[in-house]
């Protein structure tokens, strides 16, 4: 009996503790949920406040720099002398035509056509309105920096500041290599803009475009960097362009762009547009890096020209297919096809086949990065080149020579798509020889593409010089045919090539 009542006491101690520890539990997982339930509410109103306070601090960075810089910037427009014609009849299909580019996707970048004038009704001249722009003040004496296509073809160049005031301005240089102009206006105590150093952005950042689109005066919009180091682009002979979604449309050529320090990182010049007729923003802008402007206006201001950096070699990009056949790893530098004699490349013991990946301190990507570096490389000075030779890294001084005005440093790239071989060669004779430029017995000579062939996509035309099949040098037509029968079973084939403007460079064709 009393064994069973121990039991029992027991049994029930258990019961009553299981209770409490379930009461226990229960109460605190219920406490819990109902402040769990009230967490996402107070978060989703703090992030909803904290996102209101970026907004109005970003805004309100916005229109500091609006405020700090609108006086820097200016509009311009720009009259042609013509014969007197009917009243209201432009040489120009619009007021904007002469003075913005745009990207078609069948022409690339082109100037709009102009319409034919009519004969003139007699003998005097007078100046009409044929375009508009944007620039910029760089000095307190007047000096202002805007695109070469706004004012190159002008006789009058007309400035209005921020204030009203208008001005005839003086052009002082311009470099259509670049599309940067110098004018100056006769007055003084203007706000000039600071210069940044646009060597430092970043893709993601913010910035802002002040300019005159379509007329409409001081127009300010904001956008990011999307990407820098736009090459290939068929605007200008050294094209770097930072990319921005930051709203440019015609008029805003030669307006800056600024960073959220309120510097002037580049200089709005072109957009991409398909629409030919009616050009305009799809998001798409482009910018000349403002380090690129800063190179050209100093010597434009002392000078009134611009002398560019020479190293004498024929480089091309890198491509994985290209680098396989060649033995290359890398995929990003500047590979050097041809070192011209006595230049600067050769004194300093550059090779053709070197990939060149640093020049000063920066990254070499591609050809044109390093051709733009180069060229904004004042001659005389010292450089430091970092290559790449038979695998190795190598470093390497030369001095920087002055770019003749023809043939410096030549870029050659090509784009192609893997379709069926179709070219015809033939020797080089003396006469051929003299008439394309080359040298007699030096290679074959291409007399026909075919239309859509892999080697018409690969850049070669009628009148190019194969110097080279698989890195066999060919002088006939009966080498040239060897070496291709030496090729087969391969699903490509590497032919060197020259121009008649004297470049040379590799392209791989795909045979099969």
């Amino acid at each position: 009996m009393f064994t069973k009542s121990r039991k029992m006491v027991f049994l029930t101690s258990i019961m009553i503790c299981t209770a409490f520890i379930f009461g226990y539990y229960y109460g605190e997982i219920y406490s819990n949920q109902e402040s769990l339930l009230k967490l996402p509410k107070a978060s989703a109103q703090s992030n909803t406040a904290s996102g209101i306070e970026a907004a109005k601090s970003l805004g309100e960075a916005f229109a500091q720099i609006a405020e700090k810089t609108s006086d820097g910037v200016v509009s311009i427009s720009i009259e042609k002398e013509v014969s007197a014609m009917s009243p209201f009849q432009s040489p120009f299909d619009s007021p904007f035509d002469f003075f913005f580019r745009f990207f078609d996707d069948e022409d690339m970048w082109q100037q709009p056509k102009r319409r034919q004038p009519q004969k003139p009704d007699t003998e005097k001249k007078r100046n009409v309105p044929i375009g508009a722009g944007s620039g910029f003040i760089i000095s307190e004496d007047g000096y202002i920096v805007t695109n070469n296509h706004v004012v190159e073809k002008a006789d009058k160049v007309n400035v209005k500041l921020s204030n009203g005031k208008e001005f005839t301005a003086k052009k002082i240089g311009s470099d259509p290599e670049t599309d940067v102009a110098l004018i100056k206006i006769d007055t003084n105590g203007l706000k000039p803009l600071p210069l940044g150093n646009s060597d430092n952005i970043k893709v993601g950042e913010w910035v802002v475009a002040i300019g005159n689109p379509f007329g409409l005066e001081h127009t300010v919009t904001a956008g990011i960097i999307s990407a820098k180091g736009r090459g290939n682009l068929n605007i200008v002979d050294y094209a770097d362009f930072i990319q921005t979604d930051a709203a440019i449309n015609p008029g805003n050529s030669g307006g800056p762009l600024i960073n959220l320090e309120g510097e002037v990182i580049g200089m709005n010049t072109a957009i991409f547009s398909t629409n030919r007729m009616s050009p305009g923003y799809m998001g798409v802008g482009f910018a000349i890096p403002i380090n690129m402007v800063k190179y050209v206006v100093n010597q434009l201001r002392d000078t009134g020209g611009v002398e560019r950096g020479f190293l004498g070699v024929g480089i091309q990009n890198l491509d994985p297919k290209l680098g396989e056949w060649l033995g290359i790893k890398e995929t990003q530098g500047a590979l050097v096809t041809e070192v011209q004699k006595n230049s600067p490349a050769e004194k300093a013991g550059i090779l053709k086949d070197d990939v060149i990946i640093e020049f000063n301190g920066f990254p070499v990507t591609d050809a044109p990065s390093l051709r733009n570096r180069v060229a904004s490389t004042k001659p005389g000075s010292r450089a430091k080149l970092v290559l790449i030779r038979n695998g190795e890294r190598k470093e390497i001084q030369v001095d920087v020579g002055k770019k003749p005005n023809e043939g410096s440093v030549t870029v050659t790239t090509e784009e192609g798509k893997q379709v069926e071989l179709g070219i015809s060669v033939q020797n080089l004779t003396a006469d051929l020889a003299k008439q394309f430029g080359y040298e007699e017995g030096e290679g074959v000579l291409v007399t026909e593409v075919e239309p859509g062939s892999p080697a018409q996509l690969r850049g070669v035309k009628e009148g190019t010089l194969i110097k080279e099949v698989n890195r066999i040098p060919v002088k006939n037509v009966n080498e040239f045919e060897n070496a291709l029968k030496e090729n087969k079973g391969k699903d490509s084939v590497l032919l060197k090539l020259k121009n008649e403007k004297g470049s040379e460079y590799y392209v791989v064709i795909p045979t099969n």
